[in-house]
């Protein structure tokens, strides 16, 4: 038996067996630690969206209520009789097409001045978008303070460096490098102004208590298109960004309560003299359709 033993492969090899089983454990440590540093640097990102959605788990936990005690958000709301669509375009939809085809996103912006007034009809008009049980669950904050535009900026071209250098992959960069979009951001000074769009994830009831949002990012996704619809209409353009991990830092700049939550972010304005933006092509009508 000991014969068999000292003639085995693995005790006459043993100092590879060490060799494989000690790079093998270190192969193991590092692959958790970088799992680990992954996991610890989305959780520091979406912790206050976890710090959100925990305390709204447990402030909308039906189980133990009384049914009877329920009522709804909001008050008994009167039926009215509706005709069907009153305003309607004079060119038809193949007009709205025309207002909507020549719409551009662009990054070079004049310093003209923009009418106030216009800026709170187009928000006016996002207004009317429909939402999960009528919760209206958006807050449309405009900046227009030089200052606060250059806070903006920092915190954002801050962000957008280590996005660009070390979160975003490399297919990620590759595929934006034909729009020539980098981490500069000029257009947030430039514009005259930037609307930022925070989505309500509860809102609050008559009584002090939490109310549901019922798909508030989908209700403030469709506000932000007829947003868009207004500004063109209205012959203004603008931009539609999503900064990456920005959204804490802006909400804490305006003040925004903990409840909202950045979606989308708009400077908005007229072109420069000089504004180019990329020759794209959309899809066709048979590339995004199907009839059943």
């Amino acid at each position: 038996m000991l014969e068999i033993i000292q003639k085995s492969f693995l005790l006459q090899h043993w100092e590879f067996l060490v060799l494989f089983m000690t790079i093998g454990y270190f192969i193991v440590q590092l692959t958790r630690k970088e799992d680990k540093d992954e996991n610890k640097n989305s959780n520091k990102r979406n912790n206050d969206d976890e710090m959100i959605a925990r305390d709204y788990r447990l402030d909308h936990d039906d189980h133990g209520e009384n049914e009877d005690d329920l009522t709804p958000a909001l008050e008994e709301i009167e039926m009215i009789p509706y005709g069907g669509v009153q305003v309607k375009l004079s060119g038809g939809v193949d007009e709205f097409y025309n207002l909507m085809n020549d719409r551009r996103s662009i990054r070079m912006f004049s310093n003209k001045p923009v009418d106030m007034e216009i800026i709170r009809k187009c928000i006016h008009a996002a207004g009317t978008s429909p939402s999960g049980a009528h919760t209206e669950p958006w807050t449309f904050c405009v900046v227009k303070s030089d200052e606060m535009k250059a806070q903006i900026r920092e915190i954002v071209e801050s962000e957008e460096y280590t996005n660009y250098t070390q979160r975003m992959s490399k297919q990620w960069t590759t595929d934006l490098s034909p729009l020539r979009t980098t981490y500069i951001k000029e257009y947030l000074t430039e514009a005259p102004y930037i609307i930022l769009v925070f989505k309500q994830v509860y809102g609050t009831r008559s009584d002090g208590g939490r109310k549901t949002h019922y798909y508030n990012e989908i209700s403030c996704a469709i506000s932000v298109g007829i947003l868009l619809c207004a500004l063109q209409a209205a012959g203004l353009s603008s931009l539609t960004t999503t900064p990456l991990n920005c959204g804490p830092a802006l909400r804490t700049l305006l003040n925004r309560p903990v409840n909202e939550k950045l979606l989308v972010l708009l400077p908005v304005g007229y072109p420069t003299d000089n504004c180019v933006v990329p020759s794209l092509q959309r899809k066709s009508i048979e590339d995004i359709m199907e009839v059943y």
